[in-house]
């Protein structure tokens, strides 16, 4: 048996799905299910309960899963403090997160770690919110970036940073000709949003109902920047994170509106499983994205401005 196998088994098991795993580990799911019966006979013993129409262990492939999960975390341990030996910051860093965060937030951390640290290889997926916790929870992704962090007794969560939501407005429409506007003046409006499911898109709704207003939806998208398109035609509109619309208005497309009397937070988060073992290069992003330093934000300042140049 390599360690290989014990990480293949594990991801099957916290996954329930043969392709799921398969896909985790550059193989065929053929593959997995033959290392799956490979581990059986190398032990003796029946690990799945095939009798069961839902993926279930059997007594004794419960015991070999927590036994795979303790040398799967020693395995890692060890290569985690070899690595902080030689004092070598290098590896690939996986992060699962939504369009709004991955376009507009990530980028100048990005920027400002890969130049201190050009060893490191950062991929970026961009998943729906629900699909981020997934991630995480399965061991399939290192750290998720999310926007309105829920508690889970599994994640370990770290502040961000807090985005201001404002409306948006295409030059064309009649509001376009102030600077702020009052919340109850979106009363009645068309109005452009997220899918009911994304968080942003809960957080919206909270905010009529505490000020008693109603909107007329005419459309719902499941990412930010569709939700942008749809404002620029003056279709109607939305309220966004502030930074998701910073080129947007500088390029004269949209409008950006304050809310008078009222400042409207979207609280970002980190995310990352309890008890996994963090790399050097990933403690290091995650000083770098939970810091406040003022050295590491000047330094996110400028690379701010130079994103802005390319």
């Amino acid at each position: 048996m390599h360690i290989e196998n014990f990480k293949i088994f594990s991801d099957l098991v916290e996954s329930e799905s043969f392709s799921r795993a398969a896909k985790l580990n550059g193989i065929t799911q053929s593959a997995v299910s033959q290392q799956l019966r490979a581990m059986e006979k190398h032990f003796s013993i029946l690990i799945v309960d095939r009798s069961q129409k839902q993926f279930r262990l059997t007594r004794e492939g419960q015991k070999l899963y927590e036994s795979a999960k303790e040398m799967l975390y020693l395995y890692d341990k060890l290569n985690s403090e070899l690595q902080e030996m030689k004092k070598v910051i290098s590896g690939t860093i996986h992060i699962s997160t939504v369009y709004s965060i991955g376009l507009h937030e990530l980028p100048p951390y990005v920027k400002v770690f890969l130049a201190k640290f050009p060893e490191v290889n950062i991929r970026v997926e961009y998943r729906r919110a629900n699909m981020v916790y997934e991630d995480i929870l399965t061991n399939s992704i290192d750290l998720g970036l999310i926007a309105y962090p829920q508690k889970h007794k599994q994640l370990e969560v770290l502040p961000f940073h807090d985005d201001i939501l404002v409306l948006v407005v295409s030059p064309e429409h009649p509001f376009a000709q102030r600077k702020s506007i009052d919340i109850q003046d979106v009363a009645g409006q068309k109005f452009i949003g997220f899918e009911p499911d994304i968080p942003t898109r809960k957080a919206t709704d909270i905010i009529f109902k505490e000020a008693n207003i109603e909107t007329e939806p005419v459309m719902e998208f499941d990412n930010v920047e569709t939700v942008k398109r749809a404002v620029e035609i003056n279709a109607g509109i939305a309220i966004l994170p502030q930074t998701t619309v910073i080129r947007e208005e500088a390029q004269g497309l949209l409008k950006v509106l304050k809310f008078n009397n009222q400042t409207y937070k979207r609280p970002l988060a980190l995310i990352h499983r309890k008890g996994r073992v963090l790399t050097p290069a990933i403690k290091k992003l995650i000083d770098l994205l939970t810091s406040k330093d003022l050295n590491r934000l000047e330094d996110l300042e400028k690379a701010v401005v130079n994103a802005g140049d390319e």
